[in-house]
């Protein structure tokens, strides 16, 4: 009996930033999803991070599947040469739509729409609506102030110690893949 392929949703920004760290550890993602034979689960995007990750993940032979509202086809340029390619009404239904179709969540750096992504699935899990791995790329201390202002919401009393086991932070693509392979295991 064959196990079936195990998915990753990565949740990343649809810029490249301002270090040339993030594109390469995007890309680093990418072949490791491929290598490991998952599929890869992301916003669709063929710009920013959402590209690099893509791009390398299809070119090392991963099965793809993307997700995009309607109303950023054209701002994200919906990468339309993916395994799967979804088109949602909204950002919710997108956010719903890779969630269910993944076995684990990993966060690179990104804006507004990677901390959104980040909160929803984070406060899911406080709530008991999932399991799944929380995984925070920390790709050059990028998470440390997100980190920081976890434990702040902590120590001023608005969430329990406990959320922060909701969230691994991983320092590096070694340790990404032992992370992985260990809770998709």
């Amino acid at each position: 009996m064959t196990r079936p392929t195990r998915s990753i949703c990565v949740f990343c920004g649809s810029r490249s930033g301002a270090r040339p760290a993030y594109a390469a550890q995007a890309h680093a993602v990418g072949s490791l999803i491929a290598a490991e034979n998952w599929r890869l689960v992301y916003g669709a995007g063929d710009v920013g991070l959402m590209g690099e990750v893509a791009h390398a993940a299809q070119d090392a032979g991963a099965e793809t599947f993307g997700v995009v509202p309607v109303h950023l086809l054209d701002i994200e340029r919906g990468k339309r040469d993916l395994t799967t390619f979804v088109v949602t009404e909204d950002m919710h239904e997108r956010k719903k739509v890779m969630f269910m179709n993944s076995d684990a969540v990993v966060v690179l750096p990104g804006g507004a729409g990677s901390l959104d992504e980040f909160f929803e699935v984070l406060t899911w899990r406080q709530l008991g609506l999932h399991a799944k791995p929380i995984l925070l790329l920390d790709t050059e201390g990028y998470w440390q102030p997100l980190i920081g202002l976890i434990d702040h919401v902590i120590a001023e009393g608005f969430a329990d110690a406990g959320i922060r086991d909701y969230v691994t932070v991983i320092p590096d693509i070694a340790a990404l893949a032992a992370a992985l392979r260990a809770a998709l295991s």
